[in-house]
């Protein structure tokens, strides 16, 4: 598996909850994909969680795949929360249940078909592949229809 892939991801929500949108910047090489959308009404947290998602189902086989997100959210829960969520039955440490349980779980399973290292990016201080992606997550929002 020599194929290494970049996955910029990016979330945005105006208000949260509110109209959100997700953007994701595919590298590979010299070839670059973008790739955005939105929905009317959701939170930060989905936005973040989706565009991983939609960098990850973009990639038609197996890959080494470096995600870069600036979502502490993202990028502890996958690393860090996840196994325990699922040990105690999809539960908090104090019992409530894991928000956003869908996704975490649509993520979890996209996961298992790489080689993923996960990244953290401080994000608005001018990280090109972090500044791409929240300007396409923004363009997911803009395109929403009234």
């Amino acid at each position: 598996m020599s194929e290494v892939i970049q996955i910029y991801s990016d979330g945005a929500c105006r208000g949260n909850p509110g109209p959100g949108g997700w953007g994701v910047l595919l590298v590979h090489g010299e070839r670059e994909k973008e790739l955005w959308g939105g929905d009317p009404a959701t939170t930060n947290n989905r936005m973040e969680l989706t565009a991983a998602i939609r960098g990850l189902e973009a990639l038609k086989r197996r890959c080494r795949v470096d995600v870069y997100t600036d979502s502490q959210y993202v990028r502890n829960g996958i690393r860090e929360w996840l196994p325990n969520w699922k040990r105690r039955g999809w539960k908090t440490a104090d019992k409530k249940p894991v928000k956003n349980q869908d996704l975490w779980e649509r993520l979890d399973a996209l996961v298992a078909g790489h080689e993923v290292e996960w990244h953290w990016v401080r994000g608005h201080t001018g990280h090109p592949g972090n500044e791409r992606a929240d300007a396409l997550a923004n363009r997911g929002i803009d395109e929403l229809r009234p």
